[in-house]
């Protein structure tokens, strides 16, 4: 008899263990293993079209199907291209009346610069801007013929030690190369004086992670190189920026060389994938509409320039333990403890490992364009973005998005007792991370993390960092609120929450703003600017500015990017009433707005 019932004993334990059930531990285990594999030297930091993004992508997706979901794409898989570097071509030359230069060492060509090749006279152009701030007045193109020609130009700005300088948006690369070809330059040099670079060397070819160019050759030479041009001494260079800061006056130097020079610009081309999987909502009422639960699986690979790492003189693998393997092995949980029958939400689930994220939220860019499912049957998104720092000293969460619809401060409210951490809500739909594609098409959103840390975007951000019993307090806390907006009938309500401020950070300096969120990665986008959103009652808004518009010109000049639309708003002032061009299905539209 006591046989028997141990035999019994062993078979119900058995049956337990095979149902799912989980101890804390064994919780914490599979968090902890799954963070240690995506953030694994093997997987080299899992940049996109890498091996080691393409290894986590199959991780990823099997797990999902031993956890109990549904793929859904090709096999689990929805690729999509991506412009992951540029490089410098075998074709770059510079020749200056029959004296050549040496690539890499003389000249470069900047990413932005198009693959062309000519020979024409040389202009120089101190600063290359015109321009007021405050009671400077600053023109470097007055009575000036650039057409046709190249222009030589320093880097920088008449007032460097000016934060507040008027002049900032002009003085990048990119607004100087839109300011010469306006003015019908065939192709522009730009020089760094010392204060910029004491080594004298020509830019590095770093990718800006947008794919457009800026429409005619644009070269990075050395100050020797410049001299050259010039008919000067490479410390007379020096000598024009600061005799033009102290004088508050642009310089005129007479050229008489040609330059004759070729431009290649290779720009790296691959292909990567979201994850996508699916799970049946238990309501036969409901079960056609969706709830979104996201987290992106890409990194920065070996870091370096145009990385977006934050130690970019160190070449290491950067395996994003926070950023974002945690999200992802939250993902892979929060799958298994909605494919049990007994936690089945009433909405069917989307479960998306998005791609490419670090490159401009490609991924979820590209999902909400191809979604799987009708978009409109989409109810509301749930990301997770680094919540693997919980802090144990004063531990806080941070839930963004609470203004995206009118129950979402009841629900964390209600949710929140009890929990090992304080709450902080942030009203805005717009944000650094996937969820802000989401918001861009009027779906209710939710953005969860335990927030940046010192380790952020660098090779220190490693699975022995993270705080996995944290993690997982937060793990419960999403599924309580993925199980609210699932069973919510009527189905969350989405309402504006955007910020009052332009995304990102090209807005430095600007006086004016449209109301819109800008495409700042142009990767779907040829000859013009996409517009992602527009923001409740702004000047765009109001002038009839619609989602999806892409904007070819302001005030009559030409719009190809992100770039030239900040340099051209950048120059505008409050009050001023503009006419934008914009390509709508096609067709072209002038809306009149007032700013």
């Amino acid at each position: 008899m006591k046989i028997k019932k141990y035999i019994f004993l062993q078979i119900f334990l058995l049956a337990l263990l095979s149902a799912g059930a989980q101890t804390p531990d064994s919780r914490t285990g599979k968090l902890k293993a799954d963070v240690t594999y995506l953030a694994s030297e093997e997987l080299g930091g899992r940049k996109s079209g890498t091996e080691g993004d393409s290894l986590a992508a199959v991780f990823i997706r099997n797990k999902l199907v031993e956890n109990g979901a549904t793929l859904l794409g090709k096999n689990g898989f929805q690729y999509f291209g991506v412009v992951s570097d540029i490089r410098s071509g075998e074709g770059n030359k510079l020749s200056i009346d029959g004296t050549d230069f040496q690539p890499g060492k003389d000249f470069q060509p900047f990413s932005f610069s198009s693959s062309t090749s000519l020979e024409a006279e040389v202009v120089f152009a101190g600063f290359g801007i015109s321009g007021s701030s405050g009671e400077l007045k600053w023109d470097d193109f007055a009575d000036q013929d650039l057409k046709g020609k190249w222009v030589l130009v320093l880097r920088g700005d008449p007032e460097p030690d000016n934060a507040s300088s008027a002049f900032i948006p002009m003085a990048t690369d990119r607004a100087k190369a839109l300011s010469v070809r306006d003015r019908g330059a065939a192709g522009l040099l730009l020089v760094s004086p010392s204060s910029i670079d004491k080594n004298d060397q020509p830019v590095d070819i770093t990718f800006d992670k947008t794919v457009s160019d800026a429409g005619l050759p644009v070269i990075s030479i050395t100050r020797k190189t410049a001299a050259w041009i010039l008919g000067l001494q490479p410390s007379a260079i020096d000598s024009v920026e600061k005799a033009m800061i102290s004088g508050k006056v642009t310089a005129r130097i007479s050229v008489k060389k040609k330059v004759n020079a070729a431009t290649e610009v290779v720009r790296n081309k691959v292909t990567t994938r979201n994850i996508i999987a699916f799970l049946p909502g238990k309501d036969p009422a409901l079960k056609n509409e969706y709830i979104v639960i996201g987290a992106h699986y890409d990194h920065l690979g070996m870091g370096g320039p145009g990385s977006g790492s934050r130690v970019l003189d160190v070449s290491a693998v950067h395996g994003g333990a926070d950023d974002n393997a945690s999200g992802v092995a939250s993902l892979i949980e929060m799958t298994s403890y909605f494919a049990a029958a007994e936690n089945r939400p009433a909405r069917s689930l989307l479960i998306v490992a998005f791609g490419a994220e670090e490159m401009g939220i490609l991924g979820s860019k590209y999902f909400v364009g191809h979604c799987p499912v009708d978009i409109k049957s989409i109810k509301g998104m749930v990301n997770l973005d680094m919540v693997g720092r919980l802090g144990k000293d004063n531990p806080n969460l941070t839930v963004s998005g609470t203004g995206t619809f009118s129950t979402a401060d009841s629900i964390i409210g209600k949710l929140s007792d009890n929990r090992p951490f304080s709450i902080k809500k942030s009203p805005d739909g717009y944000g650094p991370s996937d969820h802000a594609a989401f918001y861009g098409e009027g779906i209710p959103v939710l953005f969860i993390t335990t927030g940046a840390h010192e380790d952020y975007h660098t090779p220190d951000d490693l699975a022995d960092r993270i705080n996995y019993e944290g993690q997982a307090s937060v793990i419960d806390f999403t599924r309580d609120i993925v199980s609210s907006l699932s069973a919510m009938n009527p189905p969350p309500s989405f309402r504006e929450a955007g910020s009052r401020k332009e995304s990102g950070n090209y807005g430095r300096g600007l006086k004016v703003t449209l109301g819109i969120m800008p495409d700042v990665s142009g990767a779907e986008t040829a000859g013009g600017m996409k517009v992602e959103g527009t923001r409740k009652d702004g000047p765009a808004q109001k002038a009839g500015m619609l989602k999806g518009d892409i904007i070819t010109a302001i005030n009559g000049l030409p719009v190809g990017n992100i770039y030239d639309y900040m340099s051209r708003l950048g120059k505008l002032k409050p009050g001023e009433t503009v006419n934008v061009e914009v390509l709508r299905e096609g067709k072209k539209e002038i809306l009149i707005i007032q700013l």
